[in-house]
């Protein structure tokens, strides 16, 4: 069975990867590109990050599941430890991954605000160009360094807390009501006033704790927005169920998908 992931080797996301793979791991350069391999069935499964604990949600994570029929069969929650990783000690661009640049932005503007910052696809080629130019830095973890770069710095990030929340994926089948977690997507198609609190009310009666919220524009007109929620609960449970029902009232012109319930694994 082949996992698929944000490449190159190297990445975060290949690390979160090797927790779940049961075989190959293979490589693509953006999320979607990586949902649509599972959704058509040329992958078993993939590995796609959702949320940072500095930098939040990673929307084109978001945008893509919504646009796709996948289900969500594990969560993976991992440390992410940046360096500063170059050939030499004085370099002239940092190329790494945007949100990489963003958890690292205190210690980059306190220590190099003279250099410039250049966003790449992924952590792993920022720090492939590293290995190319000895003008050019990379941010990864500091395993990534091998013997062409040296480790200028580690743990920069600009909190210790700092951790990202990965989910695997896998084809509608592999949809389950276990585990002790689960995900909706909501689109109501309809916008008045209170519509917010008709949608949080069903759990919030219930005693469901909602783990996270986010909206994101439907792309169908301005002001219209599809929902992301995180529930800390089983669609086993009968208490979702029946919150679930009460919702599908609310978004009765629009839609829900059950993208499943899941366990949590934490890996370092």
């Amino acid at each position: 069975m082949t996992t698929v992931t944000l490449g190159p080797e190297g990445t975060y996301s290949h690390r979160a990867a090797t927790a779940v793979a049961e075989g190959e791991i293979a490589f693509r350069e953006s999320v979607h590109g990586i949902v649509s391999g599972v959704a058509s069935g040329t992958f078993a499964q993939g590995v796609v990050p959702i949320e940072n604990s500095i930098e939040g949600s990673v929307t084109e994570s978001l945008d893509a599941l919504a646009d796709a029929d996948v289900a969500v069969t594990r969560e993976i929650v991992t440390p992410i430890k940046h360096a500063l990783l170059a050939q030499e000690a004085d370099f002239e661009v940092v190329a790494s991954h945007s949100q990489a640049l963003a958890q690292c932005r205190s210690f980059l503007l306190k220590e190099y605000s003279e250099v410039d910052l250049e966003a790449v696809a992924s952590t792993a080629k920022g720090v492939k160009r590293a290995r190319q130019d000895a003008s050019i830095a990379g941010i990864g973890h500091p395993d990534n360094a091998g013997e062409e770069l040296s480790v200028l710095a580690e743990d920069i990030q600009d909190r210790t807390s700092n951790a990202t929340r990965f989910f695997a994926i896998a084809g509608p089948d592999t949809r389950t009501e276990s585990g002790g977690k689960t995900s909706l997507i909501v689109y109501p198609n309809t916008n008045y006033p209170g519509l917010l609190l008709e949608l949080l009310e069903p759990f919030a009666d219930r005693d469901i704790n909602l783990s996270r919220l986010e909206s994101r524009p439907s792309g169908e007109r301005l002001g219209d927005y599809v929902f992301h929620i995180d529930l800390e609960a089983g669609l086993y449970e009968e208490r979702t169920q029946a919150a679930i029902a009460d919702i599908e009232t609310v978004a009765e012109n629009g839609w829900i998908k059950r993208m499943g319930s899941y366990d949590v694994e934490h890996v370092v």
